[in-house]
């Protein structure tokens, strides 16, 4: 199974959008909270290239982008090869 991280904050509703996408995948993902904790969010944004919106997603350390990407690499049928680390 690949290793998920997604970059978060909880007022944003593009981020529920793609948890509940990664958690109808039944998939496990860490879940960072960058919404007052400025280290993570320069963290964030150095992987994820300088966007500094939220949500910022990484599947096996490689960056997908944020909440309309994933729902592309969904669309495209990529993205289940990808939870499974097969990609």
């Amino acid at each position: 199974m690949a290793k998920i991280e997604i970059y978060t904050s909880p007022l944003c509703g593009f981020c529920h959008r793609a948890k509940g996408l990664l958690n109808s995948k039944n998939v496990e993902f860490e879940d960072i909270d960058v919404m007052m904790d400025r280290v993570r969010k320069a963290e964030m944004v150095e992987r994820a290239g300088g966007r500094t919106s939220v949500p910022q997603i990484f599947i096996d350390g490689e960056h997908v982008g944020g909440c309309d990407d994933l729902y592309a690499l969904e669309m495209a049928g990529k993205l289940d090869p990808m939870l499974e680390g097969s990609a």
